[in-house]
């Protein structure tokens, strides 16, 4: 290949690869099942744990109407409501209100809510085994808790500030208690109020009920905000539709009963508050007549007494037709006078002197005044014992009206108090249904699983992203620019056979799996090699060396050696293989044979008389006797000899680098074929680069679904850098299968069947 057509192919695998192949996500998450599946089985046992844990949850509903205004003032006039005015309210602000401290402190303090008891004796094992447990019932008269050994009641339970939120743990002890925070020790009796004082400060507790001795309860005092908090986090309030004056009230709990009881209570609080908002301004104005009523009853009694006594020395006049009308018209403007003052005074109770309502009735007071003063000035000119007449009777007449009009307003205000209704009114009060909302138990199993199988899913993608392995030929080409010469799909038999017997030998495929497909992959690398290779080995030798090494250990490059090895040996050549590995090799397991007198020991021995009479080692080589014959040993196998790898030296490389190997080479080629040499892997040692510089033919074995495409790639760049250049890979152990993108699926084999 040339350069061009090289860099060619380089960029075309880059586009490639920046490419994501979906179906290869795909495949990979389907190779991955048993992960997911594994999740998706812990999902499901967690969400029916789940389920089983928490207790059931119950909601318990309320319809208030909100009125934009009260009922009770209308009916009695128009003069008495605009007296007292409207007001008007919105469902959202009530919302509100009602979930103020306001409404629900009076609530707290009923139930006795701020008081918290918990069964210390409940694990999580009993909530699952159990379904439900027992909670806390609070009522006017205590608080209650049912236990597996018996009740718990307490009815009072206050201390000082300081012990506010911190647990405390009650016990029975005979006929008494024993109450603790970890630091005092507080001992009472049953069913009697006690006192004890802390270092903290004071506590009063009422206990009328515990379990058995040594049952121990935990009870806690919260603060009032706490409290209120919780009860906000359970109920909601919101009004039903769009200016529809409804509010829709929701509370949530564990015990049906208790929520709705509690729920109950909240809105009677808010209605009581409600009611005696809306006579808040009744109230008043009647406190403020009732104070007027005497002061304006002496005014017109002192006024008739001295209009009684200036008759009585002056006897009846007849006034004229004119001063009758000025009487009358200066009467009539004191009336209003007086109503126009009577309201400011009202109105001053509420607004300021620069309210607008407050400065209109000052400019009627003004106007009113302004022609007070003029009929004045037209009775001053009347004489003196008429001025006095009228001013008397006038006296007399105004403050009667007065009185009379202020009695009257404040009788109507009694009735009107008596009947009046606040603007909010109770639709639907609270039921019970005993029908729990939550937890929906198929809901969450199914979340569950599904969250499970993301879960596993992910992983799976991590895991495959993290280590890429090899699995697609084409792939592993492009990035390694070495081609694959082989696929050895994986034999079902022997794999069986391993796993039925760890500890049994490994064994060739020619009496294991003869029909199988990996023995027919074998066979094609045969073929391969056998056209990929010169007449003779190197500088016109016999053999043809073969090494076969991998990037990292297990990736079956023993089992390629030792198979090519036997196919080779079916051509009627002579064959040896050899077992480089002088640090781990297992080559010997095999061919069941002893890894003694092996490579390392022969390189180990001095072997400098070799090289004085080679036709001598000749000789022995050839008859299998002498020095080197002992190294080289038959495996029962026609035509396949095997020098295993010896005893393990403390310098391998060293060994392999001081001739000695080059001597032991040159002697094996006068007598055979084929050398098939499994050294250590590349990335392990160093000793396939010195071996790689003796064979014909280099090939790298890869490891379907276990090699890591990066290490095959450094591996091979480890030995360009070197000058050595790997003919080919072989990619070992390929799976088939449906989920596997990149295999063969063939369901048959080519062969002899008998």
């Amino acid at each position: 290949m040339n350069t061009d057509s090289k860099n060619l192919s380089n960029s075309a695998s880059k586009e490639d690869n920046d490419e994501i192949d979906l179906m290869a996500l795909l495949f990979s998450i389907l190779r991955g099942w048993k992960t997911i599946v594994l999740f998706a089985v812990l999902g499901l046992i967690i969400g029916v744990l789940y389920s089983r844990y928490v207790n059931p949850t119950y909601r318990s509903d309320a319809l208030i109407q909100i009125d934009e205004k009260s009922s009770g003032l209308p009916a009695l006039g128009e003069n008495i409501s605009d007296l007292l005015g409207s007001e008007a309210s919105k469902a959202q602000t009530e919302a509100e209100l009602i979930r103020s401290r306001m409404i629900l402190e009076p609530v707290v303090n009923q139930l006795h809510l701020r008081i918290q008891l918990a069964d210390l004796e409940v694990s999580a094992i009993d909530k699952v085994i159990n379904d439900r447990t027992h909670t806390q019932i609070n009522a006017p008269e205590g608080v209650s808790l049912k236990t597996a050994e018996g009740q718990v009641q307490i009815s009072e339970f206050n201390v000082s500030q300081a012990y506010l939120n911190q647990p405390f743990t009650l016990s029975r002890e005979g006929n008494g208690f024993v109450l603790t925070n970890g630091f005092d020790d507080f001992k009472g009796q049953l069913n009697q109020p006690q006192k004890f004082s802390g270092v903290d400060g004071q506590i009063h507790i009422t206990v009328n009920d515990l379990p058995a001795d040594g049952h121990a309860i935990r009870i806690t005092k919260q603060s009032l905000q706490s409290t209120t908090d919780a009860l906000n986090t359970s109920l909601s309030v919101v009004e039903k539709g769009k200016q529809t004056g409804i509010i829709e009230l929701s509370m949530t709990g564990a015990n049906q009963q208790q929520t709705s009881m509690i729920l109950k209570d909240i809105i009677l609080s808010y209605i009581g508050q409600n009611q005696s908002r809306g006579s808040e301004e009744t109230t008043k104005t009647i406190k403020f007549m009732e104070t007027q009523i005497p002061i304006l009853k002496k005014k017109l009694e002192d006024a008739e007494g001295v209009f009684n006594e200036f008759r009585k020395k002056y006897g009846t006049i007849d006034v004229a037709k004119e001063a009758e009308l000025l009487l009358t018209e200066n009467s009539n403007i004191d009336v209003q006078l007086n109503e126009l003052k009577l309201k400011k005074a009202d109105l001053t109770t509420y607004y300021t002197e620069e309210h607008p309502l407050v400065i209109q009735i000052d400019e009627q007071l003004k106007v009113l005044r302004d022609r007070k003063q003029t009929i004045d000035n037209t009775i001053a000119g009347l004489p003196e014992l008429q001025r006095e007449f009228l001013k008397l009777s006038q006296d007399t007449e105004i403050n009667r009206e007065i009185y009379l009009t202020l009695l009257k307003n404040y009788q109507q205000l009694q009735i009107a108090k008596a009947g009046q209704l606040g603007f909010a009114r109770i639709v639907d009060l609270p039921i019970s249904t005993y029908k729990a909302i939550a937890p929906k138990k198929l809901l969450i199993i199914v979340l569950a699983v599904l969250l499970g199988s993301m879960l596993g899913t992910m992983l799976v993608l991590l895991k495959n992203m993290l280590r890429n392995v090899v699995k697609d030929p084409e792939r592993l080409e492009a990035k390694t620019g070495v081609p694959v010469v082989a696929t050895v799909p994986r034999s079902p038999l022997l794999t069986r056979l391993r796993k039925s017997n760890k500890k049994a030998p490994n064994r060739l495929l020619a009496y294991v799996d003869n029909n199988s497909l990996s023995y027919e992959a074998i066979k094609s690398l045969r073929t391969n090699l056998m056209f990929g290779m010169p007449a003779q080995g190197r500088a016109g030798q016999r053999a043809k060396v073969i090494l076969i090494t991998g990037e990292s250990p297990g990736v079956g490059k023993s089992f390629i050696s030792s198979n090519l090895t036997e196919v080779f040996a079916q051509l009627d050549k002579k064959v040896l293989i050899m077992d480089a590995d002088m640090r781990l090799g297992e080559l010997h397991k095999m061919f069941s044979m002893s890894q003694d007198n092996g490579l390392a020991d022969y390189l180990s021995q001095d072997t400098t008389h070799l090289s004085k009479d080679n036709a001598q080692v000749s000789k022995i080589v050839a008859n299998q006797e002498g020095y080197l014959a002992s190294f080289i040993h038959p495996t029962g196998i026609d035509n396949i000899d095997f020098m295993p790898r010896g005893q393990h030296p403390r310098n391998p490389a060293s060994l392999l680098a001081n001739g000695s190997f080059d001597h032991l080479i040159k002697e094996l080629n006068l007598h055979y074929d084929y050398i098939v040499i499994d050294s250590p892997p590349v990335l392990a040692a160093s000793d396939a680069m010195i071996l790689s510089q003796y064979a014909d033919k280099v090939l790298m074995v890869a490891r379907y679904d276990k090699s890591i495409e990066g290490q095959v790639v450094y591996a091979v760049n480890q030995m360009n850098k070197a000058n050595i250049k790997v003919d080919g890979i072989i990619l070992n152990d390929v799976q088939q299968g449906l989920l596997s993108k990149y295999s063969y699926h063939y369901s048959y084999a080519y062969g002899n069947n008998n």
